[in-house]
């Protein structure tokens, strides 16, 4: 089940919106398909990006997969702790296991992202 007060991208990242702040993850669906999340590759915070950008990689036993920002922005901050700690993406997808905050530019851009209803509409198929 997704958390219904999220945003969720075709790629498989959810986006928690606190004012301009954007929290940024992978789905507890991506967890699932990945399997254990053995590293995760992030950008430096104060770095710009633009939406649906890539903007690092996890690997996991199974495969290498590209990470995309379902938001652009100014990255805020960056979960260090995934790095000592990858395991987290799986075992709190949308807790400790977020990756990046990025500070919102347009705040429109969340209108092209799904809710929880469509996200999972999206997975079904």
């Amino acid at each position: 089940m997704n958390p219904e007060d999220l945003k969720y991208s075709k790629e498989h990242e959810w986006a928690r919106v606190d004012g301009k702040t954007v929290t940024i993850g992978i789905t507890q669906f991506a967890a699932e398909q990945l399997g254990d999340v053995v590293y995760v590759d992030l950008p430096a915070a104060g770095a710009s990006i633009a939406q649906f950008a890539k903007f690092g990689e996890i690997e996991s036993v199974k495969t290498v997969s590209d990470l995309f920002t379902p938001v652009g922005g100014k990255i805020v901050e960056v979960n260090g702790a995934i790095k000592d700690n990858p395991e987290k993406v799986n075992e709190d997808t949308y807790g400790e296991g977020w990756l990046l905050k990025i500070e919102i530019t347009d705040a429109a851009q969340l209108d092209g992202l799904m809710d929880a209803a469509g996200y999972e509409s999206h997975t079904a198929g």
